[in-house]
């Protein structure tokens, strides 16, 4: 069975259908779901869903489109002792859409990684045109992933030499997506997890489609033919690998 390590639960898309989302995930082989915040209201959801399905843990934590938030107001003690709670994300940097509030995004990144070293939890990255900050910035005194990963080798060589592990998407199975197979085809195996960041990056056979957690094996598929490997070993390694990402999943 697979497990999807970014899933965004709390989305508008699984209004009153969360049950019937995790059922066709597990129908499709995927039997954990780890479900990451982005907006902090969405943090007592996420803790909730978790709490209540055995299958589903979460990473809590405040995305840069939030750069006006106090990380520690949300990131309590409660929430980051949450015996569900792995990791803390999405967090990082995002200037997509422009830098005009670039120090903002810096100060809340910053704030949470200190929060995650003291806490000892694992982080889960985003970065969106944003490549020399966050390599500037993730010195490698804290460890986690890279959440659907699409940046360059070089920024991967960079995080790799830094202990964090990368999340192939559905964006890996894209016709236009070569220089992203490229770059997973040369991260080591004991480095890759895999995630559907649903509702978001539909793969292939879903594109236009809403994403969601039994989607992840589509793209499994890719991931294990680039490797060169069976289906069901890739399956053993994904696990593993989750499991070494997050340790607390491991002790449940």
């Amino acid at each position: 069975m697979f497990i999807d390590t970014h899933c965004h639960l709390t989305d508008n898309y699984v209004a009153g259908d969360l049950n019937a989302v995790i059922a066709r995930a597990a129908a499709a082989g995927v039997d954990t779901i780890i479900c990451p915040t982005a907006n902090p209201a969405d943090i007592p959801a996420a803790l909730k869903i978790a709490a209540t399905h055995d299958n589903i843990f979460a990473t809590i934590g405040i995305h840069p489109e939030y750069a006006d938030t106090d990380a520690t107001a949300c990131l309590t003690d409660t929430v980051l002792k949450h015996p569900r709670v792995v990791g803390i994300g999405e967090i990082g940097l995002d200037y997509h859409f422009g830098r005009e509030n670039r120090d903002k995004q810096i100060k809340l990144f910053e704030s949470q990684l200190h929060i995650a070293r003291r806490a000892n939890l694992p982080v889960a990255i985003h970065t969106r045109d944003a490549e020399d900050d966050t390599a500037a910035i993730l010195t490698g005194d804290v460890c986690g992933v890279m959440h659907c990963f699409t940046s360059s080798w070089d920024l991967a060589k960079k995080m790799l030499d830094r202990g964090f592990y990368f999340s192939a998407s559905g964006i890996l199975t894209f016709k236009n997506a070569d220089e992203i197979r490229e770059t997973f085809a040369k991260i080591p195996n004991d480095r890759i997890v895999i995630e559907t960041d649903s509702p978001y990056c539909a793969p292939v056979p879903h594109r236009g489609t809403t994403c969601e957690p039994a989607f992840v094996v589509d793209t499994a598929r890719v991931l294990a033919d680039i490797k060169g490997m069976q289906l069901n070993d890739m399956e053993k390694l994904l696990t593993t690998n989750t499991c070494n990402l997050y340790p607390k999943i491991k002790k449940q």
